[in-house]
């Protein structure tokens, strides 16, 4: 058996690779070793447990349900709620685990497990570890210790959990949202009713879309991954701008008035410059993955903030964030976390935030995105591909510094292994968008070819 855990949990093909029995497994084991690491010492375990919409959801969380009872973790079930909110109300219940069922921004036959630890944070590489062999040696025949009697876990419904994480969100702005008309893209998934009702109480006019969940539509041509509708729906409704998630709503992208994307980068440049502002920028700092533009390096040089770079994966953001005690970091792709007020990326804080700076300043999100100038990136994905030789294969490494040596000091070349999906992303950056597609074409063909 293969690493179970990759960047942000366990994922697969639901009802394939993610089974209910790999899902109940693991939960009794995330139970065992939250137990044996100390976590429940002295009282009776309590876990919050929550979805997407997704169909496979639905016996994905009663196996996690039933795996946690049984090891006797009492349960709280808050249904479907977006990622952030079940690491929120982890902490604001004082739960000692959280459980979100969700494969974020892939199509819906796949589904994934994450876990939270006692605050709402993402468990240690080391706990994942030790999840992992403990369920694979109870799966070999070792039996589980198990409580009986009173000593199983309950389980109950918490109704509240949504209003008590949209009063979180819209009791943190720094100002309403009155007289702004904004498109909200809900991508049929677990914020497609957090984030209307909270843009709401916040001010906002809203015009919603992709807010019909029905388990199979998640992700399907809606939300952060197919921007096309919010685009379009943003100019004919005349909107200021429009905010798009992804499934599990722990990503932000947005659209300006005329209908232009506004990157992971650039959020995080307009919110960076807002917090300073109000002196809520720690060490006037921000963090970043090493796949964030040039140009979001140049721009917050330029306006005197220091840039702190990462590996990729918003779990690494965070953990810079954390050592260094550090308030605003995140992703090109969306993810961005406000450590003030979430453990995690969320999608619908990051909206409401950014459209909090539009409506405070007066300016159009095109004006204040201008702060920044993408320098021209490709990014193509290789799938079907052997990525664990990406770092390995010499004909790739070959191919990589020749690369480098046509771009020179204008350009660089990443290549990375998705932590979530079968596939090998290559990036170019370069001066020229010809060159950066030229070069990135071609490494994909190695990278087809040597790792294929």
């Amino acid at each position: 058996m293969g690493r179970l855990f990759g960047t942000d949990g366990v994922r697969g093909v639901a009802n394939a690779d993610l089974t209910a029995e790999l899902a109940l497994g693991l939960s009794v084991a995330a139970a065992h070793v939250l137990a044996e690491a100390g976590t429940f010492a002295g009282h009776r375990a309590t876990a919050v447990v929550g979805r997407d919409p997704r169909a496979s959801g639905e016996f994905l969380e009663a196996a996690v349900v039933a795996g946690l009872a049984s090891a006797g973790v009492d349960v709280l079930r808050v249904g479907v709620l977006p990622t952030p909110a079940v690491a929120h109300l982890t902490g604001a219940l004082g739960a000692d685990l959280g459980v979100m069922l969700s494969a974020s921004h892939n199509a819906m036959p796949d589904n994934g497990i994450k876990f939270f630890a006692r605050g709402g944070h993402k468990l240690a590489d080391e706990l994942e570890d030790r999840i992992e062999s403990v369920y694979a040696e109870h799966r070999t025949g070792a039996p589980w210790d198990r409580p009986t009697g009173a000593g199983v876990g309950r389980v109950r419904d918490y109704d509240q959990g949504l209003d008590q994480y949209v009063a979180h969100l819209v009791g943190v702005l720094p100002n309403r949202l009155d007289g702004l008309k904004i498109v909200l893209d809900e991508a049929h998934g677990a914020a497609s009713r957090v984030s209307p009702e909270a843009f709401a109480r916040a001010g906002a006019e809203l015009v919603t879309i992709g807010a019909v969940p029905d388990g199979l539509n998640i992700n399907d041509g809606c939300g952060s991954t197919h921007l096309d509708l919010l685009k379009a729906a943003v100019v004919e409704h005349g909107a200021d701008l429009g905010i798009a998630h992804d499934g599990d709503a722990d990503r932000c992208l947005a659209v300006d008035h005329t209908g232009a994307e506004v990157d992971g980068d650039q959020i995080l440049a307009v919110l960076a410059l807002a917090m300073r502002e109000r002196e809520a920028l720690r060490e006037d700092t921000v963090v970043a993955t090493v796949m964030s533009n040039l140009g979001f390096k140049l721009a917050m040089e330029r306006k005197g903030i220091r840039f702190v770079q990462t590996a990729v994966g918003d779990r690494y953001v965070l953990e810079e964030m954390k050592e260094h005690g550090l308030a605003l970091g995140g992703e090109q792709s969306g993810h961005v976390i406000i450590l003030d007020h979430a453990t995690t990326g969320d999608g619908t804080l990051t909206g409401l935030m950014l459209a909090a700076r539009v409506a405070q300043s007066g300016r159009t999100l095109r004006d204040l995105a201008s702060v920044m100038e993408r320098l021209p990136q490709v990014l193509i994905n290789v799938p079907d591909v052997d990525k664990s030789r990406v770092t390995s294969s010499a004909e790739l490494a070959t191919a990589v510094a020749e690369a480098e040596r046509e771009l020179g000091s204008t350009g660089r070349v990443l290549l990375r292994s998705s932590g979530t999906e079968p596939l090998v992303r290559v990036m170019v950056e370069a001066a020229d968008i010809e060159q950066a597609r030229s070069v990135a074409g071609r490494l994909a063909d190695v990278v087809k070819s040597a790792l294929g």
